[in-house]
């Protein structure tokens, strides 16, 4: 779906902004409303209040600023798709951080622009997040899972024999970028077992995050790509 296209649908592109900056955020609000076929429905300068807002607002898309005083847009992100597997985000930053680029990936964003970019790019930008593209590279993505998977390599095999078969079939699927409601519904398991499930694998791997976690399922699937999940 190109612009034209967005521009002549009956719906604009409905969009919420997180920033804790509320110069920014009126930036770019009045950037984004200025053009005829993007609607911004709400924003926020706290991640506690974007996950309030979200849900009863249902924009299409959420544009969320990384680093925030009460948390970071990437656990907002994993978060509202936990909840809401339809919305998608776009992460907004002042840095170029190859850690919260993989970070965001792995959250399940569906691009990551930084706050230097032009208005014009960025309005793009949503337009392309909108109609179900990507805006994030893929081979940036594969060289920096290639990096993650080499750090960490050493400590993998003996972490992962600590695991149950069924926390490592949902450790493949959190490498994969799936949120736990998205596993839930693969594996036929309630959303509540899945966050569980997750909790002890990651207690067991000796690592606090999904990301570190999926580090550790790149490098099994790696090493071992005959065994089957």
């Amino acid at each position: 779906m190109d612009a034209t296209e967005l521009r002549e649908s009956e719906q604009p592109v409905r969009v919420f902004l997180l920033d804790d900056h509320e110069v920014v955020r009126r930036g770019v609000r009045d950037l984004l409303e200025a053009e005829p076929d993007i609607e911004v429905v709400g924003e926020a300068g706290t991640c506690a209040q974007a996950l309030a807002r979200v849900p009863a607002l249902r924009p299409q898309v959420a544009v969320l600023d990384v680093r925030l005083p009460d948390g970071d847009g990437v656990g907002v992100c994993r978060e509202l798709r936990d909840r809401l597997p339809e919305l998608v985000c776009l992460m907004l930053t002042s840095f170029d951080d190859d850690d919260a680029l993989l970070d965001a990936i792995m959250a399940g964003a569906a691009g990551y622009v930084l706050k230097q970019v032009k208005g014009s790019d960025l309005v793009s930008a949503v337009r392309t997040v909108a109609s179900g593209r990507s805006m994030l590279d893929p081979a940036t993505t594969r060289k920096l899972m290639e990096n993650l998977r080499h750090r960490d390599e050493g400590d993998s095999d003996s972490a992962l024999a600590r695991l149950t078969p069924r926390e490592r079939e949902i450790l493949a699927l959190v490498g994969e970028g799936k949120t736990n409601r998205q596993i839930g519904q693969e594996l036929y398991l309630a959303e509540k077992t899945v966050k569980n499930h997750v909790s002890r694998m990651l207690a067991k791997l000796g690592v606090e995050r999904r990301l570190q976690a999926a580090v550790i399922a790149a490098h099994a699937e790696a090493a071992h790509p005959e065994h089957p999940r």
